[in-house]
């Protein structure tokens, strides 16, 4: 038998960590080694029994979660998972945990405990073997360092603060770019964005996360970044200095209004286990942009995004993947490049000069 991946449940609430128990001990592949009402008597059993995989709350009595997850980065980077009620508080909390090294978060059962070991079960148990399977040493070497705070009038001019002023033809994005990723893309997004320049090519993203949980990692990265970036609304326009983030619990997709690139919000069911989909939004800007677009997949699970790549190559556009020695999980781009899907294979690192380049390649 293959060793079971050994998990530890962190979390103030003696019924919520007895349901989530009980959800991973359905999985041959899981054990639940120990679990803990806050971070301190956390710390003590993981010195007796290390964990694979952590699934923590994050605003629990004693001390907090992201400090505890801080503390565990700085002794033993081990893969976390945050477990998160769907609140605005508990959202911005998590995604600073996120950009603090978590690998993924879960939404924390509110009501109807018992029904959520039918109805959540399965998503809670792959995301648990998916952080397992993260590489904590390629996470923490692609992190990017939380910048200084900047004094307002230093800030750069976003395109977003002057396109009150230009008209809307000037502004009509023309190319386009189309980003997917999952475990490990929030930190590698936020080292992407935060390196472009403020007349960046319009971007329409995927990142794999909850609903909620998608506006508040929008406003962290507008903060850091010279391009504006925001959860993207139905409706809204594609346009240069401006990157567009699916809602988590929704899907996005691209269509042409005439000169003008626009999105779709939608509900519907999950592809690929997935909602947003990378695919949803690769195979809309395949069809609708073909040749004017660029597409990038970057770390993540499993496959979801590699046939909506093949389809934008096929249709003419220039794509991209993330190599394997930068990735959290090398899943998604590896199934992309299997697929030949791919143009170049790069390093996270070379990702925003690229897509620069492109945009400057096409004005």
């Amino acid at each position: 038998m293959s060793k079971k991946i050994k998990v530890m449940l962190v979390d103030d609430s003696a019924v919520v960590r007895q349901v989530l128990a009980a959800v991973l001990a359905r999985d041959p592949e899981l054990e639940v080694i120990a679990t803990a009402a806050d971070p301190l008597f956390a710390m003590n059993k993981m010195n007796q029994n290390w964990p694979d995989v952590v699934v923590l709350d994050v605003e629990m009595p004693r001390m907090d979660g992201i400090t505890f997850l801080k503390q565990v980065m700085a002794v033993r980077p081990t893969p976390v998972v945050i477990c998160s009620t769907l609140t605005e508080k508990g959202a911005a909390t998590s995604v600073q945990a996120m950009s603090a090294g978590a690998v993924a978060i879960v939404t924390k059962p509110k009501q109807g405990l018992r029904d959520f070991l039918a109805s959540d079960a399965g998503d809670l148990v792959q995301t648990v073997k998916e952080a397992a399977a993260a590489d904590m040493r390629r996470l923490r070497a692609t992190m990017p360092s939380t910048p200084s705070a900047v004094p307002e009038l230093q800030k750069p001019v976003k395109a977003a603060d002057i396109r009150e002023k230009v008209t809307a033809m000037a502004v009509t994005t023309d190319k386009l770019v189309a980003i997917g990723t999952s475990t490990g893309g929030t930190q590698a997004l936020e080292l992407v964005l935060s390196a472009l320049p403020a007349d960046s090519p319009g971007i329409v993203i995927v990142q794999h996360m909850p609903e909620k949980f998608t506006a508040a990692f929008s406003e962290r990265l507008n903060k850091i970044c010279q391009i504006e970036v925001r959860e993207a609304a139905h409706g809204d326009r594609v346009l240069d200095g401006l990157a567009l983030v699916a809602p988590g619990g929704k899907h996005m997709q691209l269509r042409r209004n005439g000169a003008q690139y626009q999105v779709d919000i939608f509900d519907g069911p999950p592809v690929n286990r997935h909602k947003p989909s990378v695919d949803v939004l690769f195979r809309s800007v395949a069809k609708h942009a073909g040749a004017n677009a660029l597409g990038v997949i970057m770390t993540g699970m499993g496959d979801d995004g590699a046939l909506g790549l093949l389809e934008m190559h096929q249709a003419g556009a220039e794509t991209l993947a993330q190599d394997e020695k930068t990735c959290v999980v090398y899943g998604m781009p590896k199934e992309a490049v299997k697929r030949g899907a791919v143009d170049r294979i790069v390093p996270l690192q070379e990702i925003a000069g690229l897509i620069s380049q492109y945009g400057k390649r096409h004005r």
